[in-house]
């Protein structure tokens, strides 16, 4: 997935569901999301993170 498109899932997710979103490099390099609560990877491969109540 490229940035663009992790960034765009990431912001659909997260305003869909209502929670914060991350967004990280997977262990084959590519992008991919998954809500905050459930990420259990390493915090040095977390590219950004979305959040539906941040202004």
């Amino acid at each position: 997935m490229s940035p663009a498109e992790a960034n765009a899932f990431a912001f659909s997710l997260a305003t869909s569901l209502m929670v914060s979103i991350i967004i990280f490099r997977a262990g084959d390099g590519s992008l991919a999301v998954t809500p905050a609560d459930e990420y259990d990877g390493d915090t040095s491969e977390i590219v950004g993170e979305t959040d539906p109540y941040a202004e």
